[in-house]
């Protein structure tokens, strides 16, 4: 490898990457600070909504609505700089990452570890969603309701 590939390719990061690191470690910082912890979640998962291209935050906005309403005991917040919604325990239990994050060709309805989707030793964690529906409402319902269990 010539010394001028070797200081133009990237081994670490991507800058989406590197921007979404940062955007986790604001939150972090922040919710040290703030006192009305699920009013600033909410309006940090709205603010997050509100920046995304319009096809993300329609489909966006349907799954907070569904999420808020399928699991009220969820609280909102950002995650990694993605709407999220954490458990009792603060723990992130579903998160919605739209394409434009990291450049995808489809937003993503993922579940970390403490959703109880548990289905014998494989089950999925994570949707792509193009398009919403009331097939896919219904399903994302489901979801989060077995998720949030």
């Amino acid at each position: 490898m010539s010394a001028k590939t070797s200081t133009t390719e990237s081994d670490g990061f991507s800058a989406e990457e590197r921007a979404a690191m940062k955007e986790r470690a604001a939150e972090l910082r922040a919710e040290g600070k703030k006192g009305a912890k699920r009013a600033d979640g909410l309006q940090a998962v709205l603010d997050r909504i509100a920046q995304m291209a319009p096809d993300d935050r329609a489909l966006a906005e349907r799954v907070h609505v569904a999420v808020t309403a399928a699991a009220p005991d969820l609280t909102p917040k950002t995650w990694y700089g993605m709407p999220a919604y954490a458990n009792a325990a603060d723990k992130i239990v579903v998160f919605f990452q739209d394409s434009g994050k990291f450049n995808y060709r489809y937003s993503t309805l993922g579940f970390q570890d403490t959703a109880n989707l548990d289905d014998g030793d494989i089950w999925p964690v994570a949707y792509a969603l193009r398009t919403w529906s009331p097939e896919v409402e219904k399903r994302v319902i489901e979801l989060v309701r077995a998720a949030a269990s």
